[in-house]
């Protein structure tokens, strides 16, 4: 029986590049493909769950530990894009300088609330905050956005002046003014990988579907979604 539609689940990361690839993929294949977006800790549960999906999009962390409990195929797993870390002001805030290490540790030490997010990236930003000395001091000012929801609203209502989360979550969001990636010293790099599941009925129809994500065809999309391949 041919395939008429691919189910998946991915992060909010990379939500608004699949969106864009699977359009175009559907247009040259005749294969519909739907990907629901949702917190990266909600869809590592609900793939865990065996939810019937046919491939989840997800940090390559994640898909290794989904990989190990027997949920996706990791002989079948590619890297899809590497992906940064930026910071963003609520609009019409200054915008703090963020040239050099020194100038976001002292940005960050002059923020009255940092909003950060959950996931790999967000782990890795606290450890930095530690590493700089100053974990304690901004323990009572840091808010963790909730699963799902962006950083950039939390500083669009006001709830933060600073906040840190994937570049490709913050572009192009209402309420926000982008300073822009960290510095390369302390630049925050996460692979977003995809993998088919174990459960899936469809796993030639995915596999085709990986080879055009991971094709060069799709490196400008990446790009301009403030990603680059993988």
């Amino acid at each position: 029986m041919s395939t008429t539609e691919i189910r998946g689940i991915c992060s909010m990361a990379t939500r608004g590049l699949l969106a864009e690839l699977c359009v175009e993929y559907s247009k040259r294949s005749g294969v519909a493909v739907v990907i629901e977006a949702v917190g990266g800790v909600d869809a590592a549960r609900r793939v865990a769950a065996d939810e019937p999906f046919d491939v989840v999009f997800l940090a390559a962390d994640a898909i290794a530990k989904l990989a190990a409990a027997g949920k996706v195929d990791v002989d079948e797993q590619v890297a899809l894009v590497n992906s940064g870390v930026a910071a963003a002001v609520p609009a019409g805030a200054p915008r703090p300088d963020f040239s050099t290490e020194a100038a976001v540790r002292e940005a960050v030490l002059a923020a009255p609330r940092i909003a950060y997010s959950t996931g790999p990236s967000g782990v890795a930003l606290l450890e930095l905050f530690r590493t700089w000395g100053i974990g304690e001091a901004l323990r009572n000012r840091l808010l963790q956005a909730p699963s799902g929801v962006p950083v950039g609203t939390l500083l669009a209502r006001g709830e933060a002046g600073l906040g840190f989360q994937q570049l490709s979550e913050l572009i192009g969001l209402a309420g926000i003014e982008l300073i822009g990636p960290l510095p390369e010293a302390i630049q925050i790099n996460t692979v977003f990988s995809a993998a088919p599941c174990t459960a899936s009925q469809q796993r030639a129809a995915v596999r085709a579907l990986l080879e055009f994500l991971t094709s060069s065809d799709c490196d400008e999309a990446k790009r301009r979604h403030g990603m680059s391949p993988a």
